[in-house]
């Protein structure tokens, strides 16, 4: 059950700040403002580090605020403001007074929307004939899971209101026995918990890392993932930007990859809190500028576009309206965009959404052992994001921008983009071509094996992408130690890391092709 301290609060304010007071960077060694895994993302995509956003809020300045009777609940040293919390209205004028503050907004008050008012609730529907990978299929993404590409090294931080039932679904099962959830979080209650709330994340969890066979096989089934709750199922306010953008920087410290939000911001229960179309420009909203923050530290941030075209709003959500931020449409198993899915452009003319995924009637799991399905822009979303985790698994140096433009210069409506579908359905097996005709040399032979020697890693490079591949490992003697079939493959590189426990010596890849066949040789030494 959700826990009740929390209730005590009915007003939140979020205060900016014009600086952080005495905090420099060179105050600071890098390690103490960034973790070993953000670094590592910054130096894979060639991001300078540390920047002006890492420094931390001042904390003289926390405690100046605090000491007039607000509560801290969460900073942002990404936008250099603070949300602070009162049980009554207090007077915002002592804190706008301060020399440091730039602004203070009122982000939550009482009394907030009735409980059956539910922006994530989604209508779900049984069926009895297998739904098994068409999201995958779509987006022509299983060549990648069948070459291997699932995900495996990547991290992804899924943003929702909450993942009821996430550590006992039948789908999540292998995931939750190989501890493939490396981190919780709620920052609505700042506790760790997040297996309550609501199923609107669970079911999210399902089409990215589900798992039964013949019904759900999940876009990103042995990536790693954080489940951070930032969205307050019981009201809406603007004060679940603040919760939103404080799980994006966790999700920076954590070393994510990838960020997947079903979550967009567009009216609130106080109307006077409401953004205005006009403010879809990529610029203005709270959480859009965080947003694209989190892209410039080599994050990439997967949105769903919004369900609004069937309501009064019609448009898009933030934070989908920024630049860096990939929109995500809803389309059905024909590639007919779904009736409900958000249209743009964004207000200043941006191409938004900017592509489409499979969101209706999408096979989720939400409670154990059983089945539904589901329509939204919601679901979509996650197909993309699991699909993206296995291009950068294939193509682990792959720069985001680069990774982006290939995913739409792929897409069926590249040459004719419009405000309902984007840029269209991406190709994913044809973005993995293109992104390593960019990143890998062509061997002037067939093939290149490499390193070599090894220590009993090491992979093949073809020169041309094959339709499916058979790989073999003999030992001097030729006996067979271990094959590989790959019925549909994707991609150019095939990585072996079957001779680990080997000794050392001299064995023997022979590869079969629908082009050719060739074997080369293996040098195992020790490390």
């Amino acid at each position: 059950m959700q826990l009740k301290g929390n209730d005590l609060f009915n007003y939140y304010y979020r205060v900016v700040f014009s600086d952080k007071g005495n905090n420099h960077p060179e105050n600071f060694r890098v390690e103490q403002l960034l973790s070993e895994k953000a670094i590592q993302r910054r130096i894979t995509q060639k991001i300078g580090y540390p920047d002006y956003r890492d420094i931390p809020v001042s904390a003289a300045y926390i405690d100046q605020i605090s000491k007039l009777g607000f509560t801290l609940h969460c900073k942002s040293k990404w936008m250099n403001s603070a949300l602070f919390k009162s049980v009554a209205a207090s007077n915002i004028a002592l804190v706008k007074n301060l020399p440091f503050v730039v602004s203070v907004q009122l982000v939550k008050s009482p009394p907030g929307k009735s409980a059956g008012n539910d922006k994530l609730f989604f209508n779900t529907e049984e069926f009895n004939i297998a739904g098994f990978d068409k999201p995958l299929l779509l987006v022509n993404g299983t060549p990648l899971h069948s070459a291997g590409f699932s995900g495996k090294g990547i991290l992804i931080a899924v943003l929702d209101g909450g993942f009821t039932n996430s550590d006992k679904i039948s789908s999540l099962k292998k995931l939750n026995d190989r501890k493939g959830i490396k981190a919780t979080r709620d920052f609505v209650l700042n506790s760790s918990y997040v297996y309550d709330y609501h199923n609107h994340g669970t079911a999210v969890m399902s089409v990215l890392a589900g798992q039964i066979a013949n019904y759900i096989e999940g876009s990103a089934p042995d990536a790693d993932y954080i489940l951070l709750r930032t969205e307050d199922g019981s009201s809406e306010f603007p004060v679940e930007e603040d919760y939103w953008i404080a799980g994006a920087e966790f999700a920076d410290s954590a070393g994510a990859d990838i960020i997947s939000s079903s979550l967009g911001y567009t009216i609130f229960d106080n109307p006077e809190m409401n953004y205005r179309y006009a403010d879809l420009d990529g610029n203005a909203a709270f959480i859009t500028r965080a947003a694209d923050i989190a892209a410039s530290k080599g994050i990439i941030v997967v949105n769903s576009a919004g369900n609004e075209r069937i309501n009064s709003w019609q448009r898009i959500v933030a934070p989908s309206d920024g630049d860096s931020v990939l929109a995500v449409a809803a389309i059905d198993t024909l590639g007919k965009i779904a009736d409900f899915s958000s249209a743009g452009p964004s207000a200043d003319r941006r191409i938004k959404p900017d592509l489409s995924a499979l969101g209706v009637k999408v096979t989720v799991q939400t409670i154990p052992d059983k089945l539904t399905r589901a329509n939204g822009t919601s679901f979509a979303c996650p197909v993309l994001s699991g699909m993206i985790a296995c291009l950068k698994q294939a193509q682990p140096d792959i720069n985001n921008i680069d990774l982006i433009n290939e995913l739409k210069l792929s897409a069926d409506k590249y040459y004719s983009p419009d405000s309902l579908y984007g840029y269209g359905i991406p190709d994913i097996t044809e973005t993995l071509k293109n992104i390593q005709n960019l990143y890998l040399i062509k061997p002037e032979g067939e093939s290149v094996l490499w390193p070599n020697p090894n220590s009993g890693i090491f992979q093949i490079t073809l020169k041309e992408q094959p339709k499916y591949v058979v790989a073999e490992i003999y030992s001097p003697t030729g006996i067979l130690l271990a094959q590989k079939t790959y019925k549909e493959y994707a991609g150019r590189t095939i990585v072996f890391n079957e001779l680990t426990k080997k000794n050392d010596g001299v064995y023997y890849v022979r590869i079969k092709t629908d082009k050719l066949t060739f074997v080369e040789k293996v040098i195992k030494i020790r490390n």
